[in-house]
């Protein structure tokens, strides 16, 4: 479990990603793109004194439109110049790092009538959205510090078939380690038998449809076991 400077340093972080994302969708216009969306918010992590990355050379990893259910590395990725036009769905994915420390955040957006929408007209959108935080909720109270990575994974994705949807990820993990290498990170995912406490601090990252959708929706935070072993959302 990690001390108390070491949470603060990483609670500092991920509070200036918080506030990117909540300034993000306010700057959304029908003219934007993934591309121009990911500038805006590298302008932002920068006005928070957060100008390096952690994940590859990405940021903001920013899909929308045509690509929004597109699983793909930050190695590998590149912002489209596609526009949101009157409706959308952009997902963001934030990575900034400090001295060392890791911030990372994801949520999606609902877009209609041109302008961003924080409730959601469209089905979809409505069920996407509400299916990830829930999911995220109910988490929070089961999981324990002998949890394994695998259990999690297990049950995260027995609840995405459960609950109608699929998981998008190219992986199927639906979360990581957060560490100083990249290439150390211990995944959720099958098999992997090492318990979540083995770890300071881990994401929680679902990727998913409706099945039959048009849509994929993010939602991801980060957690670690307090000194009463309570799971703690940073």
């Amino acid at each position: 479990m990690p001390d108390q400077q070491k949470i603060q340093a990483y609670r500092d972080i991920q509070d200036r990603t918080k506030l990117v994302m909540s300034q993000l969708p306010l700057l959304f216009s029908t003219e934007d793109s993934e591309h121009s969306i990911a500038e805006k918010a590298y302008q932002l992590l920068c006005e928070q004194g957060l100008t390096e990355t952690w994940y590859y050379n990405c940021p903001a990893l920013v899909l929308a439109g045509s690509r929004s259910c597109l699983s793909i590395s930050g190695k590998e990725y590149q912002a489209n110049h596609e526009k949101l036009g009157g409706k959308n769905l952009i997902s963001i994915d934030l990575s900034p790092s400090k001295n060392g420390v890791w911030g990372d955040y994801s949520r999606s957006f609902a877009f209609e009538f041109g302008t961003y929408v924080e409730q959601a007209k469209t089905l979809e959108y409505q069920n996407g959205l509400n299916f990830l935080k829930n999911l995220h909720e109910e988490m929070l109270t089961w999981v324990r510090p002998d949890t394994s990575f695998h259990q999690l994974f297990q049950w995260a994705n027995v609840r995405i078939r459960e609950s109608g949807f699929v998981n998008l990820d190219f992986r199927s993990n639906v979360g990581h380690s957060l560490e100083i290498e990249r290439e150390n990170r211990q995944y959720i995912q099958a098999n992997n038998t090492h318990t979540l406490a083995s770890v300071d601090f881990f994401s929680f990252e679902p990727f998913v449809r409706v099945k039959g959708g048009l849509w994929g929706f993010k939602h991801e935070d980060i957690f670690y076991f307090d000194d009463s072993e309570r799971l703690v959302c940073l």
